[in-house]
């Protein structure tokens, strides 16, 4: 099959799983859905694909730049002491613990093998959690926490996996080493990020201001940054994922000076939504697909054995249940030393709910780095035998992705069903953020009808336009001004108004169908005026969410 019907057949299959997913009556997680969906291509087909792990893992490095890119970047740093202890002190327990407990559950695997499993099955994917949890009361700063821990743990958990390979390759091992390879990987990783990012950005500024800005050539850009960084890192021997992530912060942060076209940001979103939804499709799938292979690699080895294939089962069970039980150890101890310092500070604690260490616990769903990762073991050993236990350790990696999929989706909503989440403060503070935005368009208006009216004849005409154009602002000031009753009136009744412009769009929409299929109106007329109503929808949309 070759590379371009395979692409083609795997976006189908993800459409396909996708609709399957919607149709299904008890909502199973599309991840689940699209993992068996794989697992049935190829049992009743011919064609595997063949995994190439390290542009598997430049693909995974595109994700993590837009996950960096949209993530709230004051949550993040406002966590940022959680979400780096677990995604470094808890990868560290992680490798230590489990792959102890991967050696002594599996003596045929090396040490240094096991240590390379349990660190890249340190790792978590927000994108599969994000899945489960769409429509279930999850804490926002969980939330946030676990987005930035998969944003970062990536990272530390590949940086360890490689030197967990290397240290099988050569057969020396040096915690020195290892600690200043590690530190050299990260810091390199994210300084190679924010400087190809920022040099990427001042070229394309710079040809902006020259000679215009194109939507579609810069859309074409931010799709090459994230693969010109992770590759550039790669090249220098650092973290090209964790390069990935901080060139999406760093594209964040950038963006806040406002200089792209509204166009470009508005066709720029939907290009990523799209490449986002089809590459996550894309991996499970591919995931299920590698299984049945996988499985009749592993079963070999313990063909004649007491147990025979399912002693495979108990092991990747096994294995799950240490790994969720570090999770667990790190996340309770690191919330009782919260409380406790912020007793010492003389300040109120309320009393923590299980539930809430529980789920996040559960929400560390094992996926697509954790398979790019692994596939990545190589085939055979300097002295060219065979790597130890490769095909098993990529077995049990598969398996503790599946289980963990399935225990967060039996799981999470039981623990987050009833939870009491607290009241964050989000419509007030957009509230504020429009008031303040209001008053300075108001300013702006009056400034300009000051300088164009001027000592002109029609000046009447230049003030009744400024009238008109801050009616709407002056409304939405006053509305900020009442209280908790009076707003949210203002909003019942706000959105009553959205759905009567809804239903007055549509008929537009369709009176203008109507026109240009009786060739009443030329194409190029309706196109138009349909992108114009379309826009206007998708902002009355987005201002509804």
């Amino acid at each position: 099959m070759d590379v371009i019907t395979t692409c083609l057949f795997l976006i189908l299959a993800v459409v396909l799983s996708s609709w399957i997913a919607r149709a299904i009556p008890f909502g199973i997680p599309l991840p689940i859905v699209q993992i068996a969906f794989g697992v049935g291509i190829a049992t009743f087909t011919n064609n595997e694909v063949a995994l190439e792990p390290h542009v598997f893992l430049a693909v995974i490095a595109c994700l993590l730049f837009l996950d960096g890119w949209r993530i709230p970047k004051d949550d993040f740093f406002r966590d940022s002491r959680p979400i780096l202890g677990l995604a470094v002190g808890l990868v560290f327990l992680t490798v230590v613990g489990l792959g102890y407990a991967i050696h002594w559950l599996l003596p045929v695997m090396p040490l240094p093998v096991a240590f390379a499993l349990a660190a890249i099955l340190a790792p978590t994917d927000p994108v599969a959690v994000s899945a489960i949890t769409a429509k279930l009361p999850m804490p926002k700063r969980l939330l946030h926490v676990l987005e930035g821990e998969s944003l970062l743990n990536d990272a530390s958990g590949i940086s360890a996996f490689r030197i967990a390979v290397a240290a099988m390759m050569t057969g020396a091992f040096s915690l020195q080493d290892a600690a200043m390879e590690f530190l050299f990987s990260a810091l390199g990783g994210v300084a190679a990020g924010v400087v190809i990012t920022l040099a990427i950005l001042y070229v394309q500024r710079f040809m902006s201001r020259r000679v215009g800005e194109e939507p579609g050539l810069q859309i074409m850009i931010s799709l090459l940054i994230p693969f010109g960084v992770y590759f550039g890192a790669e090249h220098i021997h650092v973290s090209g994922i964790l390069a990935a992530a901080a060139a999406g912060i760093t594209m964040s942060l950038a963006e806040l000076r406002g200089t792209a076209l509204a166009a470009t940001r508005i066709r720029r979103r939907v290009v990523w939504d799209m490449l986002s939804v089809s590459i996550n499709g894309i991996i499970f799938v591919l995931l299920g697909e590698q299984l049945p292979a996988i499985w009749t690699s592993v079963s070999t080895l313990v063909e004649g054995t007491t147990g025979g294939p399912l002693i495979l089962i108990l092991h990747v069970l096994a294995i799950t249940a240490v790994l969720l039980v570090l999770r667990l150890a790190w996340i309770w101890l690191n919330l009782r030393f919260t409380t406790f310092r912020q007793r010492r500070k003389g300040e109120d604690v309320a009393r923590l709910d299980w539930r809430i260490p529980a789920a996040a616990t559960m929400a560390g769903v094992r996926g697509s780095v954790t398979l790019a990762g692994i596939l990545t073991l190589p085939l055979l050993l300097p002295d060219g035998s065979p790597f130890p236990a490769r095909d098993l350790a990529i077995f049990i990696a598969s398996g503790v992705i599946i289980v963990t999929l399935i225990t967060a989706s039996v799981s999470l909503p039981i623990l987050l069903k009833r939870l009491d989440v607290p009241v964050d403060d989000h419509e007030e503070r957009l509230d504020a953020a429009r008031a303040l935005a209001a008053r300075a368009a108001i300013r702006a208006v009056e400034e300009e009808l000051h300088s164009q009216s001027e000592g002109r004849p029609d000046a009447d005409l230049y003030m009744n336009a400024g009238v008109r154009v801050t009616e709407v602002y002056r409304a939405r000031l006053d509305a900020g001004g009442f209280g908790a009753t009076e707003a949210e009136e203002i909003r019942r009744a706000t959105a009553v108004e959205q759905r009567l412009r809804m239903k007055a769009l549509q008929a537009e929409r369709e009176e203008i169908f109507r026109l240009a299929r009786h060739r009443r109106i030329p194409d190029g007329i309706a196109q138009k005026l349909i992108r114009e109503l379309d826009l206007a929808e998708t902002r009355m949309t987005s201002a509804a969410l």
